[in-house]
Formats: C-alpha cells, sequence, structure tokens
C-alpha cells in the first residue's frame, strides 16, 4: 500500500509524487521515531514470525485518537474520545492494537486500565487473539474477563491492565435496576468495538406486562464505570439518526472509507448478483411476511431459536421448503464450481436458521457426495454453528462433541487457502471479525439489513493474490436493503459496493473485444486461433496453431516496438498483448459464473495459455515472482480441453524441445533458423540464451553478464530495425556457438571453472589485464580459490565482521602478487560478487 500523505490530513494522488510523500510523510524525524516505536508489530503467522508496519491511515488515525483521548480524559474533559470509522477490512484490529500500546504508555494517561469491548464472545475471542500476540507492544499481558465476578476482580485495581470484556457483563443482576459501580478512576479507556451497535442505547424502555424499566448497556457501562472515557471503533458509518453513538463516544475522529481502500489496495471492491429462488407464497400473506422476516430474524442469537414465534415458523418452513432448497443447491454448485474454474479461493453460505444451514448441507452433499467428511480435517464443505446435546441428533455432527475446539480447527482450515474445505455455511458465526483473504464469494439466503448485512458481506472484501474483487450472491432478495444500508455512505462507496454484475459482463465483453481484436481471426492480416478450440481437436492441432498464435503475437509486438519512438514506448509494445489479456483474466474471474463468461471459457484459456508461454521463463521480475498468476488460466480458468494444466513451453510450442546450449549441433540451430514461424524462433532462442545466462551467473559472474550485455544490445537493435529478422537470428546463432565454447576456456588456461571464474573478475579491467599478463592472472585465481574455500563458513555473505575478513584475505593476496593498487578496489568488488555466488556449496564443504 502507498504512503499517501504528509500530515495525515491531505492525501496525494495515487501514484503522484509517491517519492516525495514517502520522504516527507515517513522519513521527517518525528514521524519516523514515532513509527519505529509505536507502530511495529511483531507477531506470529502460519507458525512463523512476521513483522507489521502501520499503514499511512492507521498511523494517523491513532495519533489523532491518542490527542483525543488525552483531551477528553483531563480534568475537565467530556470523556468522549470519539469514533473512527476505518472499512471492514482495511486493518480495524490492528489499529486498535496500536491505539491501545500507545495509550498504555503516554504520561498523560498516568498508567491507565484500558478495557476492550464487544457485543459477543466470538468477537471477543477473535480481538483478545491480535492484542495477545502484541504484548511487548503493550508491555503487558492482556486478560480476558470470564464472567461478571471476574470482571469486577479485574477492574478492581489501582491502575494499568488491559481487560477483554463483554458488553452484557455489565448488566445488573437479578432484579438490580443498575449496574454496581467498578471504579470511579478517570483514567479508564474503554474500547468499544463496533460502537454503533443498538445494545449501545441509554434509552429506558418500560415493559407493559412485568411493569418493569430496562436499559441499554451504555447505561449500566456509565453506572459501572462512571469516569470512565470512551472511544468508538466501527467498521460502518454512524447512522444519521442515530444519537446514542454520538451521546457515548462523541464524534468522528478518522474516516477511512470503503472508496479511499479500494483505490489503495486495502480492500476489493464487492460486486452483487441476483439469483432469487422464489419463496412460493399465498399473495395474502405475502407481503405481511416481507415485513415481518427481516424484524424477526436480525439480531437473533441461535440460543434463542426455541422462542421463535409461530410467524418465524412459518416463514422458515417457506424458506426452508425442501423443492426450494434443492433448487439453492443445485444452482449455488454448479455457480461456486464455476467461481473455482476461474479463481481459487474460498466461498460462505448464510442461511436463515440452524435447520436451514444443515438442510441445506444435506442437499449439497446429496450432488457432491465425496465434497463429504466424518472427519472435520477432511472435506469440501462444512456448517458451522453453536449448539448443545438438546438440538436434534441431526445437528450433532455440525456442533461436534467440543464444538469450541471444532470451530477452531475449521476456521484454521478455511484461512488455508491451500486445505481442500472451500465452503462453509454459516448462520451467524464468522459474519463479522472473521478474516479469510481468499474468501471471494459470499451466498445469502437470509435477510440482513444495515450494520449487520454491511459487516456480513464484508467478509469477501480482503485483498489476495489474483482476487479482482468480492461477490454476494442473493438468493432471498437483498438488492432493497444493500440500497437502504449503503444510503449511509458516500458516493464514492456505493460505487465500490453492490456493484451489479452487469457491469462486470460489460467489462469482460470490452476487454475480450480488445484480446480478439489483436488476432483479428477473420481476416487474411490476422491469425485464426478457433481450429484450436473445436471439440476433439488433436494435441498436435493445438501445439500448432499455439505455435502460430505465439508467432502473430510476437510479430505484431516487433512492428510495434520498431514504430516506437522511446525506451517507454518500446516497453509499452512489448506489455500491450500481456497487459490486455491479464485485464480480461481479471474480468472474466468477477464474471465467471455468467452465461456469457461460460461462452467466452475457452477462447479466454486460449488467450492465457499464449500469454503463459510469452511470460515464462521471460526477464521480467513481476512475472518470475508471481508463478500465480502465470498459471491462471491454464489451471484455474481456461477449459480442459484447450491445451494442457501445464503452461505451454515455448520451446515446445515452437516443435524444437528444449536442447543442452553447451552441445548445440549445427543441425539445431539450422533447424531454428528454418522455422516458419520466424518471430517464434527468434523469441525461442532468446529465452534459451537468457536461462543459460542465468545458470551461467552462479559459476562465472562476469562472462554471464558480458553475454547478457551483448544479448540485450542485439535484441535493442532489432526491435529499432537496425537488425532484420534473419541477422538477429544469426547474431544469436554465433552468441550460442561462443557460450558454448566458452565451456572449454578452462583447459586452454590451465585453470578449474572455479579458478576460470575469478580469472575473469580479475581481468574485468582491461589496463589490469594487460599490466598482469594471464599468468599472473592464473596465478592470483588459484590462490583466491584456495584462500576463499578456506574462508568461506556458513553465512560468511551476511554476517558484516566474516565479510570484513574475508575482504581482507582478498586485498591481502592482491598485494601479494602486485596487483596494480588504483584497481584493487574494483578488483575486490567483482571478486566477493563472484564468491557470493560460490558460497552456499562452499560453506556447506567446509569442515
Amino acid at each position: 500500500m502507498p504512503w499517501r500523505t504528509v500530515d495525515g490530513e491531505e492525501l496525494v494522488a495515487k501514484n503522484h509524487q509517491e517519492m516525495e510523500t514517502v520522504l516527507r510523510g515517513v522519513f521527517t524525524p518525528r514521524w519516523l521515531l514515532a513509527l519505529v516505536r509505536d507502530f511495529v508489530l511483531f507477531t506470529e503467522k502460519d507458525g512463523s514470525p512476521i513483522k507489521i508496519l502501520a499503514a499511512y491511515h492507521q498511523f494517523h488515525a491513532c495519533r489523532k485518537a491518542v490527542a483525543q483521548t488525552v483531551r477528553a480524559t483531563a480534568q475537565g474533559g467530556d470523556r468522549k474520545a470519539g469514533v473512527i470509522w476505518h472499512t471492514q477490512g482495511s486493518g480495524k484490529s490492528l489499529l486498535m492494537t496500536f491505539y491501545a500500546g500507545i495509550i498504555a504508555r503516554h504520561p498523560e494517561m498516568e498508567n491507565p486500565t484500558i478495557v476492550v469491548l464487544t457485543d459477543r464472545n466470538d468477537l471477543d475471542d477473535q480481538l483478545f487473539a491480535t492484542f495477545s500476540g502484541a504484548q511487548a507492544l503493550l508491555r503487558q499481558t492482556p486478560e480476558q474477563a470470564d464472567s461478571r465476578d471476574d470482571l469486577r476482580k479485574l477492574l478492581r485495581r489501582a491502575s494499568g491492565g488491559v481487560i477483554f470484556t463483554t458488553l452484557q457483563k455489565f448488566q445488573p443482576e437479578g432484579d438490580e435496576e443498575t449496574a454496581q459501580l467498578l471504579t470511579d478512576r478517570r483514567n479508564i479507556v474503554v474500547m468499544a468495538d463496533e460502537a454503533h451497535r443498538s445494545q449501545y442505547g441509554l434509552e429506558a424502555k418500560f415493559n407493559h406486562e412485568t411493569g418493569k424499566v430496562s436499559y441499554g448497556f451504555a447505561k449500566h457501562m456509565r453506572d459501572a464505570l462512571p469516569n470512565a472515557s470512551f472511544i468508538g471503533f466501527t467498521g460502518t458509518p454512524i447512522e444519521t439518526a442515530d444519537v446514542n453513538t454520538r451521546a457515548i463516544f462523541g464524534d468522528y475522529i478518522d474516516i477511512y472509507d470503503i472508496a479511499q481502500a479500494v483505490e489503495d489496495g486495502a480492500t476489493v471492491p464487492i460486486y452483487y448478483e441476483s439469483r432469487l429462488v422464489r419463496i412460493e407464497l399465498d399473495d395474502d400473506v405475502k407481503e405481511e411476511l416481507d415485513d415481518e422476516l427481516a424484524g424477526i430474524v436480525e439480531g437473533l442469537s441461535e440460543s434463542e431459536e426455541h422462542r421463535l414465534s409461530q410467524k418465524y415458523s412459518r416463514v422458515e418452513a417457506l424458506v426452508g421448503a425442501e423443492p426450494r432448497l434443492k433448487r439453492v443447491a443445485e444452482d449455488l454448485v454448479r455457480h461456486f464450481e464455476n467461481r473455482l474454474e476461474a479463481l481459487d479461493g474460498k466461498g460462505m453460505i448464510v442461511g436463515m436458521s440452524r435447520a436451514i444451514c444443515v438442510a441445506l448441507y444435506d442437499e449439497i452433499i446429496r450432488l457432491r457426495p465425496d465434497w463429504h467428511s466424518d472427519d472435520d480435517n477432511e472435506g469440501v464443505i462444512k456448517v458451522v454453528m453453536t449448539g448443545s446435546s438438546a438440538d436434534p441428533a441431526g445437528f450433532q455432527p455440525h456442533i461436534g462433541k467440543r464444538p469450541k475446539t471444532r470451530r477452531e480447527l475449521l476456521a484454521k482450515r478455511m484461512k488455508d487457502n491451500a486445505d481442500p474445505l472451500k465452503l462453509v455455511i454459516v448462520r451467524d458465526m464468522w459474519l463479522t471479525g472473521f478474516d479469510v483473504p481468499s474468501m471471494h464469494t459470499m451466498y445469502v439466503d437470509k435477510p440482513m439489513r444495515g450494520h449487520g448485512l454491511m459487516q456480513a458481506i464484508a467478509r469477501v472484501n480482503r485483498v489476495f493474490k489474483g482476487k479482482p474483487g468480492g461477490l454476494v450472491v442473493d438468493y432471498i432478495g437483498l438488492a432493497q436493503n444493500l440500497k437502504a444500508a449503503l444510503g449511509e455512505y458516500s458516493a464514492g462507496d456505493r460505487e465500490q459496493v453492490g456493484i451489479d454484475e452487469a457491469e462486470a459482463i460489460r467489462a469482460l465483453q470490452e476487454r475480450y473485444e480488445i484480446v480478439r481484436a489483436m488476432f483479428n481471426p477473420e481476416q487474411a492480416s490476422g491469425f485464426d486461433y478457433r481450429p484450436a478450440l473445436v471439440p476433439g481437436a488433436s494435441a498436435k492441432v493445438k501445439l500448432t496453431i499455439m505455435a502460430g498464435a505465439l508467432d502473430h503475437v510476437l510479430g505484431q509486438q516487433q512492428r510495434d516496438a520498431a514504430q516506437a519512438t522511446s525506451d517507454e514506448a518500446r516497453k509499452a509494445a512489448q506489455k500491450r498483448f500481456p497487459d490486455a489479456v491479464k485485464a480480461l483474466s481479471v474480468a472474466f474471474a468477477l464474471a465467471s459464473a455468467s452465461d456469457q463468461a461460460a461462452e467466452l471459457r475457452d477462447e479466454v484459456g486460449f488467450f492465457e495459455a499464449v500469454r503463459a508461454a510469452l511470460v515464462k521463463q521471460s526477464g521480467d521480475d513481476a512475472d518470475r515472482k508471481s508463478p500465480q498468476e502465470r498459471d491462471l488460466a491454464i489451471k484455474q480458468l481456461v477449459s480442459r480441453a484447450v491445451v494442457s494444466t501445464d503452461i505451454i513451453d515455448i520451446m515446445e510450442a515452437a516443435g524444437i524441445g528444449r536442447p543442452d546450449i553447451s552441445i548445440l549441433s549445427d543441425g539445431f540451430l539450422q533447424e531454428v533458423r528454418e522455422m516458419p514461424q520466424r518471430n517464434l524462433a527468434i523469441e525461442a532462442l532468446r529465452k534459451l540464451l537468457e536461462g543459460q545466462i542465468r545458470s551461467r551467473s552462479r559459476s562465472n559472474l562476469t562472462e554471464a553478464e558480458a553475454f547478457s550485455t551483448r544479448l540485450e544490445q542485439a535484441v535493442g537493435r532489432y526491435h529499432t530495425n537496425a537488425l532484420t529478422s534473419a541477422q538477429i537470428l544469426d547474431e544469436l546463432i554465433r552468441l550460442a556457438h561462443e557460450m558454448a565454447a566458452a565451456r572449454s576456456r578452462g583447459e586452454e588456461l590451465g585453470l578449474t571453472p572455479e579458478e576460470v571464474a575469478f580469472y575473469d573478475a580479475l581481468a574485468r579491467n582491461d589496463s589490469a589485464r594487460d599490466a598482469m599478463g594471464d599468468p599472473g592472472l592464473r596465478v592470483i585465481a588459484a590462490a583466491l580459490v584456495k584462500t576463499i574455500r578456506e574462508n568461506a563458513t556458513v553465512d560468511w555473505n551476511v554476517m558484516a565482521p566474516t565479510r570484513a575478513r574475508m575482504r581482507t584475505a582478498v586485498k591481502r593476496i592482491l598485494r601479494k602478487y602486485g596487483y596494480p593498487p588504483d584497481m584493487q578496489d574494483e578488483a575486490v568488488q567483482n571478486i566477493l560478487r563472484q564468491a557470493e555466488e560460490f558460497a552456499p556449496l562452499w560453506a556447506g564443504s567446509v569442515r
């Protein structure tokens, strides 16, 4: 993520003055010192240590929050620090951790007690786990209140402490109307997660049946902690009509909304697809039940299901009717399998009740029996829910003998993208505070609205490699509720959430037309790739057409590069086709389950196969670092009938195999010279040489760099039309012969391959070679190999003291044998670079 602000107030446009913004916004002494001291977190991920650095929005929001907290807790302060709205998926839990660490150590806070407040046990556990991994930053060990008595005990302290609790533990016991006073200290800071929830209300409610008055939990909290200051953290905005949140916490401190998060790459946009499966209702009751449905289900905990009204039972029976669930299951399985072909990852199904979740699971495994497993460590699909031994027998396999342990295991499996668990069915579990970055699809068959809806669909907005966006599939009819929930958001936010699938289909069609036009298969000047897509086409036909397609694209790149007037334009010409196909793949992934995408699947796969062949083993660092991206079409997106499950090798496509360049025969080179696909022949030979140069760099860095320079110069002259295709082929073949001949230089010089490498490092300077002559350089090379081998301890090249000793030993040899003093510094650099290439092998042989 880029650092986009200098002072935390004004944002710099993305990709504009990035270096200056980082220099002034990070490396100004006061910012840098604060960042290193307070915003570096060491924790673990998948059993390995990791280091986390705050992003710019976390850094400045935290800085503002600390200032507001100091103001609110001071004598005469209003005890309302404010609210931070940072959209879901942007690192709100980490922000809370950084904030707690600074507040705990702030001198004006006088060693405060920090109370971290949630309204659900699972959220409490998740946030507690985050804080527990940051004890070094907090300078203390967080504690979790197990009960009301435990909470009272933890709060009866003079100072300090980070205490986790749920809101319900502040409720008065028995017939009491007010909570007991726990402490009247001012240096208590209550951090409330999701601060807008209705449970935080202050208002009184009169029960006409019992005659009793009840209050929102916020009042009980105020009674128990009358002088505490409150700060709220939320992933969704405060509703305009919500007066309770502002009364308790105050106004916004900082806002990091959906639009900004998507622009920064902190989250991905969320798309919406309606696939309604009708609920069969009589017309006279339909309107009545539509209004009641959301109100009955919203906020209902699983433990309260036995108290459902008769009306809810009717609705559940209709939503969970067997014929309807069969249709949902059939559509969902087909849709999700299409999604997985386009984009590997995870999915979540949200059901209306536990009974419906279990019934839907049964319908899905009836269609896909191999997805089921009785073992919680196996299986493609699982139901995640709470329950007890009193629940029906059909629920028990999904509750488990040790429910919490089971849920923890399934959460771990779900977060592991390599794990076969791909799909979970939930009712309320995991809809807030549960992060699975690879989750790209949510199927909703439960009425939801407001903050609950926005928090739930944010499960699919996390960033993951190759994931262009999240998709919410609506089976129940969420469109109006989603529109209403987005009413509290800015216009920019509304553009990033609930994007109609039709937009993704339009983008797919546009990008498909762009790539197809590059082949122009109907015209004589184009290339017709379509025979490769005919069902039953042989592998030979496919490879032949692939070779032709590669030759066509390479020729197009060469013509565009020849017309370019700058290096940037030439690079753009080389990237035009790969970038266009990459954009097409992103659009395809977003619309992969649509009928339009199904029609284009094979063509998109073919285009990706061509792109993959072009970038495989190229010099493009981005592609070398992202093999998953290179494999996207063949392994995930393309119909299995297109080519194969592996990336096409450009040498195979050329039909010339992959020879060992050290034994290049005249016959092989003549075969390359006579290939009808001239552009493909040039590209194949270039990549073959590049691969050998990379391999040669480990054994002789100087020689490899010399060959690499010559190859780059030759290709550059070809791209500027200074060489014809025949001339560039001759140049490459001549270079291949020289590289093969270079392997025998050691025999001519009487040196081992290692000694030749150091000989070349010494002879890199022409003046030094002339001054010393070959005999002198050979003696020094042999001495260097002996000395460096003897001193090559494990990791010598990364340990400063041992590296310094190695440098001294090399200098001593150069002085001993009379290497020109004014050229020694350059020679030492070249020698040590070559020695580092040998380091892994030589250090392993030292005893």
